[in-house]
């Protein structure tokens, strides 16, 4: 979804890379097996009181959400640690959106835009898969193999985001072995983004992956924003 700011005269326009958080059946979420769900319950009400106020319940990786290194690595930083300029800066999309289901997205797939991947670039891999959201073969989705996190990581790239459940298979490779490599070298991981593709859109663009100041905390939902470096939002 895109919408546009007017600020002096000029439009913005930012795209917003986020599913929404909701307990609608007519509209599931997709989440990880075992993770926990979505609750929000009304505490306060207008009349009956006076103002609205929500009791929300969730997991850290519930919804769009970022991985901190210490979801997999018992050492590394939580998110109220990382440090917050590296999760906003220029957007690199990798467009692989002719991968089908549990198809392995190869160095191969990403190996033409090395040229543009170094320190501070927040890498976006755009499988199309977003469009299953909350259906049953979400979890089905491409998946990207061992080789290619350890040569993407060798580019100083240290923050990606992904349009599926995991970089990772749910199948193929349940014990997360591209988490690991990427958390491990002290990246963070975006995922169950959605829309990518319209990144593709923006002139130079800048995408946004910030968290909720959680202490000690392994990850946390995000709302996930991008725009052209050349616009003014204000």
């Amino acid at each position: 979804m895109a919408g546009s700011h007017s600020s002096c005269g000029t439009t913005a326009m930012m795209i917003d890379l986020t599913h929404t958080l909701t307990t609608s059946t007519e509209a599931p979420m997709s989440i990880w097996p075992g993770h926990p769900t979505l609750e929000m319950k009304k505490v306060a009400t207008i009349p009956e009181q006076n103002a609205n106020v929500t009791l929300i319940t969730l997991g850290s990786h519930t919804g769009t959400h970022i991985d901190a290194p210490n979801h997999f690595i018992a050492d590394g930083l939580t998110v109220d640690k990382y440090d917050l300029t590296k999760l906003v800066g220029r957007a690199l999309v990798i467009d692989v959106r002719g991968k089908k289901e549990r198809e392995k997205i190869t160095w191969e797939d990403m190996q033409k835009w090395e040229g543009e991947m170094h320190e501070g670039v927040i890498v976006l891999i755009c499988t199309g898969w977003s469009q299953y959201w909350g259906k049953e073969n979400y979890k089905d989705h491409p998946f990207m193999d061992l080789d290619a996190a350890k040569k993407l990581m060798e580019t100083g790239v240290r923050v990606i985001g992904c349009d599926t459940l995991s970089p990772d298979s749910m199948i193929c490779s349940p014990e997360c072995e591209v988490h690991i490599e990427i958390l491990g070298a002290g990246g963070m991981i975006a995922e169950n983004l959605r829309g990518i593709e319209q990144v593709l859109a923006l002139k130079d663009p800048i995408v946004s992956l910030l968290p909720l100041k959680l202490d000690s905390c392994d990850g946390s939902p995000i709302r996930a924003i991008a725009w052209s470096a050349g616009d003014i939002l204000g």
